[in-house]
């Protein structure tokens, strides 16, 4: 059961994260507590499950990226841990996860490519097919960038 300093800990967990030399510091004292307390609280949930990642959200056009694309990979259900490992390996590649295929729709792993231009990504994913040794994949491009927003939880708490 998460008690009301937990709440408030996983509130402030979901603000833009301080880009100063002591981060867990700077968050803790916000808090009232101790760095360590947090730090200790912070890998009880993660081995608990309650958090399962944290993460930083690319805005990649502001960082050059103008091209990006949903690879659909075909994947022998064996090979989706192996060609996983491969794929999350390469800088271009910022998602890699695993679906279930649907009768009309037969791809079971997708990657999200980012790039320069459509050809970069076409010419990625071709390496990647070659190295992997898959065939069949489609490229999804995308037209307009939405907004990204993640699951806000406990936002009514005062830090």
């Amino acid at each position: 059961m998460l008690d009301e300093l937990d709440k408030k800990i996983i509130s402030i967990m979901q603000d833009d994260f301080p880009l100063v030399a002591k981060p867990y510091l700077e968050i803790a004292n916000k808090l009232g507590i101790s760095e360590e307390e947090l730090l200790s609280r912070l890998n009880k949930y993660t081995q608990s499950g309650k958090i399962r990642k944290m993460g930083a959200v690319l805005k990649h056009r502001e960082v050059g990226y103008t091209a990006n694309a949903l690879c659909a990979w075909n994947v022998p259900e064996e090979r989706i841990q192996e060609i996983g490992r491969m794929f999350s390996k390469v800088s271009a590649v910022t998602h890699c996860y695993a679906r279930v295929t649907q009768p009309d729709w037969p791809y079971n792993f997708y990657t999200m490519l980012h790039a320069n231009s459509r050809e970069q990504c076409n010419t990625i994913a071709k390496e990647l097919a070659s190295q992997a040794e898959l065939e069949e994949y489609i490229m999804l491009f995308s037209t307009k960038e939405w907004k990204k927003n993640s699951m806000q939880y406990f936002r009514k708490i005062k830090n």
